[in-house]
């Protein structure tokens, strides 16, 4: 009797190595799919490290499907592979470990896994694996060790090598105290003892804040993006330099106006605000009305090396900007003393609007006249569009 394909079982024997050991000591890629492929990478695996877990549990995955096969049914398909996180853990690593589960799942489509790990950290990525394939069986390998004592010595050796050796613990572990043996030497020297659980609270709570947010991590993309830094073109380098002239003038009239009307102790009566408001612009107004043209003059160097139309708008706003200086003199002149002739604030405004007029129809015409070199960037600007 044949049988039918729906109760065909495809096996899978998977050994997880979540800390990625397979790649970066045997220097094997991974997925590694197939009895012989695994037994090469476990051997070698085992003599590049003979002490590791990871390799231990490669065998086993091998033992286990050795086993299977030999009391396999007809409907049942075996396949063992072997796939690997990262070193650096976390998101990382579980990321890495579904992406090659799902190459391994393409390859052969496996409806059910027998999940071998070497720990109960590899046995975190279970709910991963369990939600794109049934796990049938969980084989975890705890590596046996001899409770005499030199054992006991040689695997507090070996973890006392990680601590030194590995840049992850060393920093936190070795780093820290010997930042606090090298200053209870200087306060020693000192005669200095008595501020020694100070020092160690200053420095232990400095390390904890540097931890704790990410400081160190900041500092190194800081330092990476400085050695990475490419200068912005020219044109965005003189907007740039162009807004911190003009900010910076306009903070100095702003403190120049200050400085001119500061008041007493005591409030001014309310009369006395207007002259003060006058002397405040008389002061201030001709450096401020300077850094908006410089703001405005950088941005429109930007517009011309971008062929950007919007450098005959900024070309207006400039000239009607300066301009304004004029009227605003002449309300601090009134705003000083009330007496005194409207007749200059009338003709500045006046000015002012045939300023802005004149610069409007000079930007249209210009803009009509070149207009191809502004198309080149195909840039349209309703402002000097002609109307329909």
């Amino acid at each position: 009797m044949t049988t039918s394909p729906e109760k065909r079982a495809n096996i899978l024997v998977l050994c997880v190595d979540r800390d990625g050991d397979v790649g970066t000591k045997a220097n094997f890629k991974t997925p590694i799919l197939g009895r012989d492929e695994n037994l090469s990478a476990a051997v070698a695996f085992a003599l590049k490290d003979p002490e590791e877990p990871d390799a231990n549990a490669m065998f086993e995955a091998i033992r286990v499907f050795d086993r299977l096969k030999t009391e396999s049914k007809p409907y049942e398909a075996f396949q063992i592979a072997t796939i690997s996180g990262s070193e650096f853990g976390d998101v990382s690593a579980d990321r890495k470990l579904v992406s090659e589960l799902t190459e391994v799942l393409t390859s052969f489509g496996a409806n059910e896994v027998v999940l071998v790990t070497d720990g109960y950290q590899d046995e975190q990525v279970l709910p991963l694996i369990e939600s794109r394939v049934p796990v049938s069986s969980v084989r975890r390998i705890v590596i046996k060790h001899s409770k005499s004592i030199e054992e006991t010595a040689a695997v507090f050796s070996r973890y006392t090598k990680m601590i030194v050796d590995d840049p992850r613990y060393s920093r936190t572990l070795l780093g820290i105290p010997g930042v606090l043996l090298i200053v209870l030497a200087i306060l020693s020297f000192y005669n200095l003892l008595a501020l020694t659980w100070l020092v160690f609270l200053i420095i232990l709570g400095g390390a904890l804040l540097i931890k704790g947010f990410g400081i160190d991590k900041a500092a190194k993309s800081t330092l990476k993006w400085v050695r990475n830094y490419e200068p912005p073109p020219v044109p965005v380098q003189i907007a740039s330099f162009a807004t911190a002239a003009g900010l910076l003038s306009m903070a100095i009239g702003v403190y120049l106006g200050i400085s001119d009307v500061i008041w007493p102790t005591t409030i001014p009566p309310l009369g006395d605000i207007p002259p003060l408001i006058g002397e405040f612009i008389q002061y201030a107004a001709a450096l401020i009305v300077i850094g908006i043209c410089v703001v405005l003059s950088g941005r429109a160097i930007k517009w011309y090396f971008e062929r950007d139309a919007r450098l005959l708008r900024t070309v207006v706003i400039i000239a009607v900007s300066a301009w304004s200086s004029q009227i605003a003199l002449q309300a601090s002149l009134i705003l000083i003393n009330p007496t005194s002739e409207y007749a200059g604030l009338v003709v500045s405004i006046v000015v002012g609007i045939l300023v802005g007029l004149s610069s409007l129809l000079a930007a249209f015409l210009i803009h009509r006249r070149y207009i191809s070199f502004f198309k080149e960037k195909g840039v349209k600007v309703e402002e000097f569009s002609e109307g329909t």
